[in-house]
């Protein structure tokens, strides 16, 4: 007996495709018709029904397949984007599987009839993510599916017509009919080396899987010796992909690892000492690892290098839905395990780490980097140092290491001085940011175990002209001023590295569950605002950065205590007797005039965007809001170039930079994609590897200038 009408699923069409495409169980079904000939039973799109891009990317995508879209179209993958699905209708944030609710989304882009029929074994969830703006009729979960189509014929052949009617629409649905999975690091590299001993071949004679039969190349002889320099994301997965590929690695780090890092820094809180080579800054992880964690990108999420490395993360430890969630992020806690697992696999490949271990020094000659010269890091005077030979050194420190800056200056290096931005923490309660973001729905927030995720915010505003009027008839823009690193339900914490210096940044844990929510409030700086303070130079934005957070630890009176300001008072330019809000800062906060702080054009810029983000974020300026001094260290201010394949430096042979100290990243995954490549590339040059990585996971993509 039909389970539905045959007015709802006419057995009779005949799909217009060959037979040796049309799965086993589907010749089964009753036909009470004869097949005839090639008939379009459904209408396609055509002229001003179809955007020109979609048109452009149909017509694209079937000349390099060669084959109509009618005949694969049961191949393979189908993607179905911007699926919304109301709070009300689903599970939660945490909530990764497939719902009613989702099946209803995704029955309504097939236009199938009856979702509770659609099988969700044949449904992956790809991404999900919240979207609570305003626009929006009402706040929503969206998500983006995958749809085995072979999965989802065999459980529910009554789809076949409805997939056959399925057209590919830009940015809404697409047809992936030869789509490859990923994998992680680790597996990419053993599927290169299993390539290498002889796999099966394609009939054309073709090796199947990652890159070419020869890419990889077991050493016969000695193998290369190469240091890493910093363990940072960048430093530790260009010493992965070196180790895996048969490299001799050294890793080298001037902090200390993770558990005694984690002591260093609760001595920091708790007793104010800090250790200048092991803080929030310096150790194992670098600076990310008491931050928010942040796995967002602008390389492209979907792309095979960022894929491979978020899921090297999870191998390592860290939790499946960061491979899903629209705005993943780890979290100090969940990042210390991950790092210790990451360590100890290294460790079984045969890598030497050198924890409390400062370089000071390249060993260069004949202008070839030839080794290291390194000290333990408690010896300041270095009366104890070490020549150590390498082949190769990848130079993979954070943008705090400013003595390696400067050591690399006596050899002649060329460094290029680059646009960063400064400015201030702000700091909400994180009931507040919930009720401008979500309205009536804050309430399901509940500390980061609630039904929705946590608010948070991004803003940004470009200011033209010097009076801040961005009206002003000079028609070129003065700065930007934007949101970074904004940690919901986080703490302000300290990142100096110096005791006479001052810098802030923000951190959360994975549950995001304190009262709190900090973002820096950043403008843009370049090389005219160095030259009017009269720093010049390679290192003018080293020194720029230095200025204020010196200013900062003399306005806060020492001992780590944080200049602070009201944001009503900071837009009136006053300072207030009364009681400061409440502030995360643990080592305590000191009422001070902040346009003391920066250049007027740097304050009025900050001021000016404050109201700005006031009218897009109603309730913004609160008198419960408090700003922070100060916040210098956003990015790298200098770039050291390289050589676009090989990246060597240009200016030393056998020198690798790579990361953000290097100025080619910004964030955990773009600095962990750099260091990616980097590995391939000096693997490469050393002959232990002869393919490009970029036939496995495409072209490096630079991350570019940060806006917000």
């Amino acid at each position: 007996m039909s389970l539905l009408p045959s007015k709802l699923f006419p057995l009779h069409v005949q799909p217009l495709i060959p037979n040796s495409r049309i799965p086993h169980h589907y010749h089964i079904l009753p036909y009470p018709r004869r097949p005839q000939a090639l008939r379009v039973l459904c209408s396609r799109r055509s002229g001003k029904q179809r955007y020109p891009s979609e048109k452009k990317k149909l017509k694209y995508k079937l000349k390099e397949n060669r084959i109509p879209v009618e005949e694969n179209k049961y191949d393979g993958i189908w993607r179905l984007s911007n699926l919304g699905v109301p709070v009300h209708r689903d599970p939660g944030k945490d909530f990764l599987g497939i719902s009613d609710g989702l099946l209803a989304a995704i029955a309504k882009v097939l236009k199938f009839p009856v979702a509770s029929m659609l099988p969700m074994a044949a449904f992956t969830v790809v991404r999900k993510s919240f979207d609570a703006r305003k626009l929006s009729k009402e706040p929503r979960f969206v998500y983006t599916v995958d749809i085995d189509v072979r999965k989802l014929l065999s459980l529910e052949p009554h789809t076949w017509d409805f997939i056959y009617r399925l057209k590919p629409k830009v940015g809404l649905v697409e047809h992936m009919p030869n789509e490859r999975v990923s994998g992680d690091l680790i597996s990419i590299i053993n599927d290169v080396k299993k390539n290498h001993r002889g796999s099966p071949t394609r009939e054309n004679g073709s090796n199947i899987g990652f890159g070419s039969e020869k890419s990889y190349k077991c050493p016969t002889t000695r193998k290369p010796k190469i240091a890493v320099v910093g363990s940072g994301p960048s430093g530790l997965f260009a010493s992965l992909v070196l180790a895996e590929l048969g490299a001799d690695v050294t890793l080298i780090e001037r902090g200390q690892a993770v558990e005694q890092r984690g002591r260093d820094i609760g001595a920091l809180i708790v007793r104010r000492v800090l250790q200048m080579e092991s803080n929030f800054c310096f150790g194992e992880g670098g600076a990310g690892t008491w931050s928010d964690g942040k796995l967002v990108t602008r390389i492209g999420r979907n792309s095979g290098s960022v894929l491979a490395v978020m899921k090297t993360l999870v191998h390592f430890g860290a939790p499946k839905n960061i491979l899903v969630d629209g705005r993943p992020h780890l979290g100090t806690d969940r990042l210390i395990p991950l790092l210790r697992n990451f360590r100890q696999h290294l460790q079984a490949l045969g890598v030497t780490i050198k924890f409390g271990t400062r370089v000071d020094d390249l060993l260069v000659e004949g202008e070839r980097v030839v080794g290291v010269k390194v000290s333990d890091s408690s010896d300041k005077l270095q009366s104890n140092s070490q020549k150590l030979r390498y082949d190769g050194v990848v130079l993979a420190v954070g943008h705090s290491a400013r003595d390696i800056y400067q050591m690399l200056l006596s050899h002649n290096m060329v460094l290029v001085p680059k646009d960063f931005a400064v400015g201030l923490r702000i700091e909400h309660p994180q009931e507040l940011i919930n009720r401008i973001q979500y309205s009536a729905l804050a309430t399901e927030v509940c500390k980061g175990r609630g039904k929705v995720p946590v608010a948070d915010y991004k803003v940004v505003k470009y200011v033209y002209g010097e009076d801040g009027d961005p009206r002003s008839n000079s028609g070129e823009m003065s700065c930007s001023c934007y949101s970074f690193c904004m940690c919901p339900g986080g703490q302000v914490v300290l990142t100096s590295t110096n005791p006479s210096e001052l810098c802030i940044n923000g951190m959360s844990f994975s549950r995001r569950a304190s009262n709190w929510a900090n973002a820096a409030l950043v403008v843009s700086v370049s090389s005219k605002d160095f030259d009017a303070l009269s720093f010049n130079g390679p290192l003018a934005g080293v020194e720029f950065q230095r200025e204020f957070e010196r200013r900062a630890a003399i306005m806060g009176g020492g001992n780590f205590v944080v200049p602070v300001q009201t944001v009503t008072d900071f837009l009136e330019n006053k300072l207030s007797v009364t009681s400061l809000p409440p502030s995360s800062y643990r080592l305590g906060v000191k009422a001070a005039n902040l346009h003391e702080l920066f250049p007027i054009h740097i304050t009025e810029a900050l001021q000016y965007s404050i109201s700005a983000f006031d009218r897009e974020l109603p309730g913004f300026i609160s008198s419960e809001a408090l700003l922070h001094g100060v916040e210098t260290r956003t990015s790298s201010p200098i770039q050291i170039p390289r050589d676009i394949d090989t990246y060597e430096s240009t200016s030393l042979k056998g020198l690798y930079p790579v990361g953000e100290g290097a100025g080619y990243a910004g964030g955990i995954v773009s600095a962990a994609v750099d260091g990616l490549y980097a590995g391939f590339a000096v693997a490469r040059n050393f002959g232990l590897y002869d393919d490009s990585i970029e036939n496995i996971l495409g072209k490096a993509q630079s991350p570019g200038l940060v806006k917000y």
